[in-house]
């Protein structure tokens, strides 16, 4: 049976909200329900929280494929969620939606898993990436910042450790700034543990050895700039600031000290996991995650030199719930956060950041001003400036085949918002930029099928005219207009007296232009004030 929680939201009045939504994350350890109201302003009000233990992860880390039993587990407790949400008059599937992590997402036969849930409840499940689950969170901690200034105006390290991985974003006055996902799980740590048969005293070293190790590289890559606060997110935290006695705060927020949590977390080391569920009435799960932790948010604090870890009730639940309701709400605000993404990591690299801003700017508008011949939708302007932004990033490497570079280190990068098929257009976009055109036998765009070829090739054709406007790097063309002369596409450029340096470059450049869109670029310096206005 199903631990089932009402909350305080539960008896809101008849009329003053709209019908429940629901959102169900089948994790590595259990399966957990959210049933939220939602009212005439679009916000959220949580009616009930339920929870079933469901190991996945211990069968998907041992033997690479989730059980029949484990299956079967699975669908007993989607059904029992299934009866909850008729309760509440929730039949329609657009107000339910499921998502499965790492467990359901590496297991071999996760289609066979999803299908047999599906048939069973009616509920169909999504495996989410990496990329989603940084998303999601990335939602629930933005909503929960507005609430809380103080933190909304500090650097932040927003982290939570699953049973197959730990996730870790860096969030700067709101705006996000870096993820992460590394393959440190509690569960990973415990079946790894179980097949060694390690003695608890060896266990405590061999776990304290992996934090370390995880800790070590965060250390390395996030090293912020000024003083940053540690958000840790999930139960382990939760359970820690209340066996620990910390006030929780209106904001949904405890902190804890680090001297306290380290201490604490060795306790939970200590002991075995039959002594941890008497003492403290937790499921097995739970009792198999707390410690490591527990010590991994102890030792992170205590990396970057810190006082105290703020414990948040907040999950990448809340995300789910506010992507359902304010979808529309958050895309701009999302796209301008992976273009900040790429920002920071052309910054990293060491490219011309004042260029490749300019030349991001000038895509948009060429974009816009293409419509009628590209007829792609703004997904694809969006990977067309997240291109722009990097396309130079390559020459960290070395300027000779510097654009090669950039697809490399654009498809090993961590780009916030996009998944492993969006870093591989954007980087084969960065990749024409220029030199040679795009061939069937090129790695990585010769995986693509026919209208994402098309797509990259008419977005590359854009990168190439709007980095040839600024071969200067000086910014100096701008606020240009457009006009089409017969076969000729005609850019009008203010201000700018002589522009031999620009044409040059779409001599070189303006090619692939003109065998993608049939139209040959043309510059011209404006004189009059008849052509059409720019668009912004």
């Amino acid at each position: 049976m199903a631990e089932r929680r009402e909350t305080k939201h539960a008896k809101k009045k008849a009329g003053d909200v709209s019908l429940p939504v629901a959102v169900i994350d089948v994790g590595t350890t259990s399966i957990r329900m959210m049933l939220a109201q939602i009212d005439s302003r679009g916000m959220h009000h949580p009616l009930e929280f339920l929870h079933q233990t469901v190991s996945l992860g211990s069968d998907t880390f041992t033997s690479g494929r989730i059980s029949r039993a484990n299956i079967e587990a699975s669908v007993r407790a989607l059904r029992s969620f299934r009866r909850v949400l008729e309760e509440y008059g929730v039949t329609d599937e657009g107000r339910v939606r499921a998502v499965a992590t790492t467990a359901v997402r590496e297991a071999s036969n996760r289609d066979a898993f999803i299908d047999r849930v599906h048939i069973a409840t009616g509920i169909a499940v999504e495996p989410i990436d990496e990329v989603d689950v940084a998303r999601l969170t990335y939602l629930s901690v933005r909503a929960y910042l507005e609430v809380n200034p103080r933190l909304a105006q500090s650097a932040a390290i927003v982290t939570e450790v699953g049973g197959g991985s730990t996730e870790l974003l860096f969030i700067d006055k709101g705006n996000f700034s870096y993820s992460q996902t590394f393959h440190f799980g509690t569960l990973r740590i415990h079946e790894m543990l179980e097949a060694f048969r390690a003695p608890v005293a060896r266990q405590k070293q061999v776990i304290s050895n992996d934090v370390e190790r995880t800790v070590d590289q965060i250390r390395h890559t996030v090293a912020p700039q000024r003083p940053i606060s540690l958000i840790a997110l999930g139960n382990d935290a939760r359970f820690a600031a209340s066996q620990l006695g910390c006030r929780w705060s209106k904001g949904r927020t405890a902190r804890v000290p680090i001297g306290r949590l380290s201490g604490f977390a060795d306790e939970m080391l200590s002991k075995s996991d039959d002594e941890l569920v008497r003492q403290y009435h937790i499921p097995f799960a739970d009792a198999e995650s707390v410690g490591p932790a527990l010590l991994f948010y102890a030792l992170l604090g205590k990396a970057y030199g810190l006082k105290h870890v703020v414990a948040s009730d907040i999950s990448m639940r809340h995300g789910l719930l506010l992507e359902m309701v304010r979808r529309g709400e958050w895309t701009s605000d999302f796209s301008e956060q992976i273009v900040g993404s790429a920002v920071e990591i052309g910054r990293r690299y060491q490219t011309d950041l004042l260029h490749s801003g300019h030349v991001a700017s000038l895509c948009r508008v060429l974009f816009t001003a293409l419509q009628d011949d590209h007829h792609l939708d703004p997904w694809w302007e969006l990977l067309l400036r997240v291109a722009a932004h990097l396309h130079d990033i390559g020459t960290f490497v070395g300027t000779a085949g510097h654009h090669k570079h950039s697809m490399y280190l654009i498809q090993h990068c961590e780009l916030f918002g996009l998944n492993k098929r969006d870093i591989l257009l954007v980087s084969l976009i960065a990749r024409y930029h220029r030199r040679g055109t795009p061939k069937s036998t090129h790695a990585g765009y010769s995986t693509l099928q026919r209208p994402d070829r098309q797509s990259v090739a008419k977005t590359a054709a854009i990168l190439r005219v709007a980095d040839a406007l600024d071969r200067s790097h000086s910014g100096r063309v701008r606020d240009i207009t457009w006009s089409r002369e017969e076969d000729r596409f005609v850019i009008h450029v203010p201000s700018v007296a002589d522009l031999s340096l620009e044409q040059l470059a779409l001599q070189h450049k303006g090619t692939m232009f003109e065998d993608v869109y049939g139209m040959r670029v043309v510059l011209r310096r404006k004189t009059t004030q008849a052509e059409e206005p720019w668009p912004h």
